[in-house]
């Protein structure tokens, strides 16, 4: 993983750093981190960053949030929390999320490459921006 935040043009983190220490270290590695806090993280973690994350990459506007709330109904919460963007990344669950709203906004949770929770496998994800639009979106699995 570390490999790819160091080919990457942009990183994205969902919260839940849990310390400033994993903050600092990614912000090192990455060419460029957007992130946001989530709810393990403190104070500190807080005052460095957003809830929301709103940024442009290659033409497609992007959101980072961490929850998103409760999976029944998800498409039609976030697509009328989010109208102005093609791409929502969340966290939260730490289960991998990978859908189209009616409206066709993307919705994109990476899972977590350090905290599997109840999945077989730590994720995470990558994608790449290609004119203007969001190009391949790929699921990796870490083995531990």
């Amino acid at each position: 993983m570390w490999a790819a935040v160091d080919e990457a043009d942009v990183v994205i983190h969902a919260g839940d750093w849990v310390s400033e220490d994993a903050l600092d270290a990614l912000g090192s590695r990455a060419a460029r981190l957007v992130g946001v806090y989530g709810n393990n993280d403190g104070d500190a973690l807080r005052a460095r960053l957003p809830e929301v994350a709103r940024v442009e990459l290659g033409g497609v506007r992007f959101a980072v949030v961490h929850e998103t709330g409760s999976s029944k109904g998800r498409e039609k919460r976030c697509a009328g929390a989010y109208p102005d963007v093609h791409v929502l990344v969340f966290g939260h669950s730490h289960i991998p999320w990978d859908t189209t709203t009616a409206t066709g906004l993307r919705l994109l949770n990476p899972g977590s490459p350090t905290d599997r929770r109840r999945q077989p496998t730590h994720t995470w994800m990558t994608a790449e921006v290609i004119g203007g639009t969001l190009g391949d979106v790929t699921l990796h699995h870490l083995e531990r």
